[in-house]
């Protein structure tokens, strides 16, 4: 199997990685109060997800 004749340098590698970026999480609005929250999770402000109450916030 052939190696690699030299080590690639940190800055060689660094470039290849420069795409490998944490992306912001996805919002959207809650239906109830309006806030912005995680989607697919219960609003963190009112407690209701999917037009439903799932818990009191404690304030």
């Amino acid at each position: 199997m052939p190696n690699p004749k030299r080590k690639w340098s940190k800055s060689r590698r660094d470039k290849r990685r420069t795409h490998y970026k944490a992306s912001a999480p996805a919002l959207s609005t809650c239906s109830n109060c309006g806030e912005m929250k995680l989607s697919h999770r219960a609003c963190p402000s009112c407690g209701y997800y999917a037009g439903k109450s799932i818990f009191i916030p404690e304030s």
